[in-house]
């Protein structure tokens, strides 16, 4: 069966990193359990801390990178088990953790017991290279002290979106794209049947051009047709893009892109004929310099029944 942790790579970093560490948590628990110390892996990092002198509650947090009430437990349970011990400071309103005699002691045989076994091991296991997946790892953690993955998820989670070209395997994604959102708020006309089941003898072969967007992860989620309606004069027309794709700005990128590709063909004029009823198309067509204009209405409006809005681009 497929490991879906590991297929999905850097997306289930978080996941993997967190399987691993138990599972390495769970065998360094077992080593521990053999030499008899009756501790745990996890209250190793606090006993080798305070094997280099003695420490306050906030000064152990910091040492080990872990939350305060989170040490505060794991130090009562080490004064219990008689490893470590709690004495006033200088200061009354804090107290000193040291290691008691028998913390010492514990801390001797890990070293001499535990610690070059496992050394050893995670060496052998990173076919020594250990140094290099250390220093990883501390980039992570630095990246992530600078900026939060919440932060970059923000900046960056939006998927990567791209033009691609007409081709006859994309034709009936043209075709069920636009059938999609005109199905959805009007009924299809037979000049829309007409042109989304025939895009090449109707866009191409005339000089027209088709456009896709593609969504990193989602694939073709958009497109839209440049439609040439005399000797330089191009239609801006069947453009949509999947309701499951709303929130990308997929039509935004798309648009600015056919644009652009109307500029370098000459188009003049560049139009669109539309429905008030298309309030965010229009809304998104009057962002990229798309105007209302009467002339155009008067002269291409009649193509389509539904149509009450004509706008054209000063290209």
């Amino acid at each position: 069966m497929t490991d879906v942790v590991a297929r999905l790579g850097g997306i289930l970093l978080g996941s993997r990193m967190k399987r691993l560490a138990e599972r390495l948590q769970g065998e360094a628990a077992r080593i521990i359990e053999d030499t008899g110390l009756g501790i745990q892996p996890s209250q190793v990092p606090l006993l080798t801390a305070l094997d280099d002198g003695d420490m306050t509650v906030g000064q152990l947090a910091d040492a080990v990178g872990s939350s305060q009430p989170g040490v505060t437990r794991a130090i009562g349970q080490l004064v219990e088990l008689g490893l470590v011990e709690a004495r006033s400071g200088a200061d009354l309103r804090q107290r000193l953790l040291s290691l008691t005699p028998a913390g010492k002691s514990a801390m001797a045989r890990v070293k001499l017991q535990v610690w070059p076994g496992i050394g050893r091991a995670v060496d052998e296991m990173c076919e020594g290279r250990t140094s290099e997946l250390l220093q990883h790892i501390t980039r992570i953690e630095m990246a992530l002290s600078e900026s939060s993955m919440v932060e970059r998820h923000a900046r960056l989670g939006q998927p990567r979106l791209t033009v691609r070209e007409f081709s006859d395997q994309l034709a009936p994604e043209f075709h069920d794209i636009n059938a999609e959102w005109i199905e959805a708020m009007f009924r299809l006309e037979p000049t829309d049947r007409e042109v989304l089941e025939n895009p090449r003898a109707r866009i191409l072969d005339p000089g027209g051009t088709i456009l896709f967007v593609e969504a990193e992860g989602l694939g073709i989620v958009g497109t839209c047709a440049l439609q040439k309606t005399g000797a330089h004069a191009f239609e801006l027309t069947k453009m949509g893009v999947r309701s499951s794709a709303r929130g990308l700005k997929a039509g935004e990128f798309l648009l600015g892109a056919m644009i652009a590709r109307a500029r370098e063909m000459g188009a003049d004029p560049l139009y669109l004929l539309t429905n008030r009823k298309c309030e965010a198309a229009i809304h998104l067509y009057e962002k990229l310099g798309f105007r209302h204009d009467a002339g155009i209405m008067e002269r291409y409006g009649a193509r389509y029944e539904r149509c009450n809005v004509a706008m054209i681009h000063p290209l």
